[in-house]
């Protein structure tokens, strides 16, 4: 590398000398660097007014000017500090009230190179500018936040005495089951198979999730609803009594008139009678004090683009047709105050005589579409329920929301709704967190006044299965050009993560499993398929849990919230919905994939720089990425290889901000057969470090001085 005179000396040489100026050093693009972290920009959440400082880095003494160029704002920036091999600008600009959206001019000699969320660009029209919104925060808490999410019905059954009963009501044509034996597998045709997991089993797992190191819960759906993934809500005011408590459990016998629904009498007095409703809010109530007396938040599902045919306000069923306290459903009566909840086509259709059919989402009948452009008293009422439960007493910390970008008919009242909604919710409860679910592009929402982030399928669960195994996330497809591609992988990350700004990216919920798509672990044997084209143990067969400890470390290192499936963590198994919702198997776990986990979580809970730091690509090659995680006073550096031959590699870890001469230290590493906290010290010579990677091993390089290690390392 150049090294020049003082910067008066150089500077004057520069004027003053032709043959200076033909030995000016090259543009080093490696070092020139920005991003939106707290580091870079500070605050990196400011309100309209602040003052907030801008900063970049370049190599030391490599450029001659650097300029924050945005639509209506050029500003130069000054030289700041020299630190190692590079050099700090800095400027101030105050907040306006629209979304800054800026990238920084690079001139050196006779270059000019741009630099944006993708890095350096030649091109002016190649170039993704950062953005940052006045008044746009995220919760702290949410920021990294360890995640786990639950489907209630195959977690643990801490209470049988509210266990859905044997033809406790018809859903969908079949009456309802009750499963018997836990570890039975999930039927092709399972919504109405119920296995009897509740609100009581998870309070008596709050001890397993903070040993887990879990940080947050988010659960499935849970207020009262027909089947057992409850996306088909039947009442928004209310948790599920199955899911609760039953005080009363049995009720008067209705007549044939009265209710539609076969051997529905039970059903009907365990899911509307008043004091089983009470009394399953309750236990909610004191499952969520619980679980933040242990330092966990709790995280509700919102299905307010849809609700369900059994649903008060539709009452298809004449599940509340016969009881006292509702009003008539918009289905059994066209002068039902909820008729403008829904779009009824009132023409003659034999299918539905009473009052016409109604549009259902993707046209299915047991899930009415909200007509909210038709109803503003609906509009009205969602906004109170999202108020209602992060309000006390129920004190929720967020909202994950399904299917958010197909509310409403068009997507202005779209956005107008989200809009709504987030001023509701941050109203009531400023430290709530808003996430949906949404596939594809999902800037338009994450301007910083509607959601805060996304379930993160585009920057993290699609990128990282197809790299890691080849497969497609439903595990319809497998793509062996896909495997180990680390170009397409890292083009892919860099691209989709354009779509956040930071605040939305430190709590981005990523996953490598859920209940929509197959178990990752499964993936891992490169097998497609669904649930009825194989037995029950070839979700199992072949798997390579190795990739699976790859996987997680790659989570636990990446930006955003890391989020577990409930079961991954025990070596389940299973291809996608509904074989995804295998019960917990409680006794049967695989405990070394358990203690991995733990490890894995501790590691990411005991170094702030996973939740805050920037994020950069390093080297990648065929079955081989790495990646640093850095500030100012740390950095890690992660690599895998996730082929089946041993790799030499030599990594460019100064970009990182590692000392060009010195040591690193590993901190976490797994292999093909296991997996380490035990330290060990690797050279760094002219700023690169040279590794001896073996088969499906990922490995963690700290450099900074007050890493935190396992008192006990240990290997597994």
């Amino acid at each position: 590398m150049y090294t020049p005179y003082s910067r008066k000396i150089y500077s004057q040489a520069m004027r003053t000398s032709r043959y200076v100026m033909e030995m000016i050093p090259t543009l080093n693009r490696e070092a020139l660097f920005a991003d939106e972290s707290r580091e870079y920009v500070s605050p990196p959440e400011p309100e309209v007014g602040e003052l907030v400082t801008f900063r970049v880095r370049t190599a030391r003494a490599n450029v001659d000017e650097v300029w924050l160029v945005s639509e209506h704002m050029r500003q130069r920036l000054e030289f700041e500090k020299t630190r190692g091999l590079f050099d700090f600008y800095t400027t101030k600009v105050e907040m306006g009230r629209d979304v800054l959206s800026y990238y920084f001019m690079i001139i050196s000699g006779n270059a000019r190179e741009g630099l944006g969320k993708t890095g350096v660009v030649s091109r002016r029209e190649d170039i993704v500018p950062f953005r940052l919104c006045p008044g746009f925060s995220t919760p702290d808490w949410a920021k990294g936040a360890v995640m786990y999410q639950i489907f209630t019905d195959r977690f643990c059954n801490g209470d049988p005495s509210n266990d859905v009963l044997d033809g406790e009501y018809s859903y969908i044509g079949r009456n309802v089951r009750q499963v018997k034996d836990w570890y039975q597998r999930p039927e092709s045709m399972d919504v109405g198979n119920f296995y009897g997991g509740d609100l009581e089993g998870v309070r008596q797992k709050l001890d397993y999730l903070q040993e887990l190191g879990v940080e947050a819960i988010y659960f499935n759906p849970l207020f009262v609803s027909p089947s057992n993934h409850k996306y088909d809500t039947q009442d928004y005011d209310h948790i599920d009594p199955h899911y609760g408590k039953l005080v009363v459990d049995e009720g008067e016998l209705l007549g044939p008139d009265q209710t539609d629904n076969e051997a529905a009498t039970r059903y009907i007095c365990r899911v509307t009678r008043k004091e089983n409703l009470e009394a399953s809010d309750a236990l909610f109530c004191t499952l969520v004090q619980e679980a933040h007396e242990r330092g966990i938040r709790v995280i509700l599902d919102g299905v307010f683009n849809h609700c369900g045919s059994f649903n008060k306000w539709l009452d298809r069923e004449k599940i509340y047709s016969a009881q006292d306290g509702y009003e008539k459903g918009a289905y059994r009566s066209a002068s039902s105050p909820y008729r403008e909840y829904f779009q009824f086509d009132d023409t003659d259709d034999s299918r539905w005589p009473d009052n016409g059919s109604y549009s259902g989402w993707w046209g299915h009948d047991t899930l009415p579409k909200l007509n909210y452009e038709g109803s503003e008293k609906l509009c009205s009422y969602i906004l109170s329920v999202a108020r209602k439960w992060v309000s006390p007493p129920f004190n929720a910390d967020g909202w994950r929301l399904d299917v958010a970008a197909d509310l409403g008919h068009s997507p202005e009242f779209n956005h107008k709704f989200w809009k709504a909604f987030r001023h509701e919710v941050k109203a009531a409860n400023p430290d709530a967190v808003i996430i949906a679910e949404h596939y594809g592009d999902a800037s338009s929402w994450l301007g910083g006044d509607q959601w805060d982030t996304v379930m993160n399928y585009d920057a993290f669960m699609e990128p990282m299965t197809w790299f890691f195994t080849g497969m497609e996330k439903h595990s319809d497809d497998f793509n062996p050009d896909l495997l180990g591609d680390a170009w397409q992988f890292r083009c892919s990350m860099e691209r989709n993560m354009c779509a956040f700004m930071q605040p939305s990216l430190l709590c981005s919920m990523n996953q490598l499993s859920n209940h929509d798509h197959s178990r990752f672990l499964t993936r891992t044997n490169h097998t497609t398929g669904r649930i009825s084209d194989f037995d029950f143990d070839a979700a199992s067969e072949d798997v390579d849990p190795a990739v699976m400890r790859e996987a997680v470390l790659f989570q636990m290192t990446w930006p955003g919230a890391p989020t577990l499936y409930y079961g991954d963590e025990a070596g389940m198994t299973g291809f996608t919905d509904p074989d995804s919702r295998r019960p917990y198997p409680w006794g049967r776990e695989d405990r070394r994939m358990l203690h991995f986990h733990k490890d894995a979580i501790a590691f990411h809970k005991e170094n702030k720089v996973l939740k805050f730091g920037s994020v950069r690509f390093l080297k990648g090659d065929k079955d081989f990425i790495s990646y640093a995680r850095f500030d100012q006073k740390e950095q890690i550096v992660c690599a895998f290889n996730n082929s089946d031959h041993d790799m030499e590699v030599t990594i460019p870890v100064w970009i990182a901000g590692v000392s060009q001469e010195g040591e690193m230290t590993r901190v976490f590493a797994t292999d093909r057969t296991s997996w380490t906290r035990e330290k060990k010290k690797y050279k760094v010579e002219n700023g690169e470090i040279s590794l001896h990677l073996g088969p499906k091993t990922g490995v963690a390089l700290a450099a900074h001085t007050n890493a935190r290690f396992a008192q006990k390392p240990r290997w597994w």
